[in-house]
């Protein structure tokens, strides 16, 4: 079971957390949501919980709960800028289908 970051997110993560002043992480969960049963989501963490695992790569570590983890192994998170778009992309190869806006998937 594992966690992967490109260089291009852990470079943005470890920006974001610099700005912050504090915390060890970024949390990568999912939560039941949108058109397609589930959405991703990021938030920084300060103090790990029972059950999270940490995975470290690039200087930069994600810490994803139990529950989170079987829809979300083997997910590479990216980050990417398209035009004047930018943001988190995740490859996540459990995933069966996406709804339309790309904010939820099913697997």
């Amino acid at each position: 079971m594992a966690i992967t970051i490109t260089e291009a997110a852990a470079s943005r993560v470890s920006t974001f957390l610099a700005n912050r002043g504090k915390g060890i992480g970024l949390r990568l969960g999912v939560r039941t949501s949108g058109c397609s049963g589930m959405a991703y989501i990021l938030e920084f963490v300060d103090d790990l919980d029972e059950g999270d695992q940490v995975f470290e790569e690039q200087g930069v570590k994600i810490i994803v709960d139990a529950k989170s983890m079987v829809y979300l192994d083997g997910t590479e998170l990216d980050f990417a800028k398209e035009g004047l778009n930018e943001g988190f992309q995740f490859n996540n190869p459990n995933v069966s289908s996406e709804c339309g806006c790309g904010e939820s998937f099913n697997v």
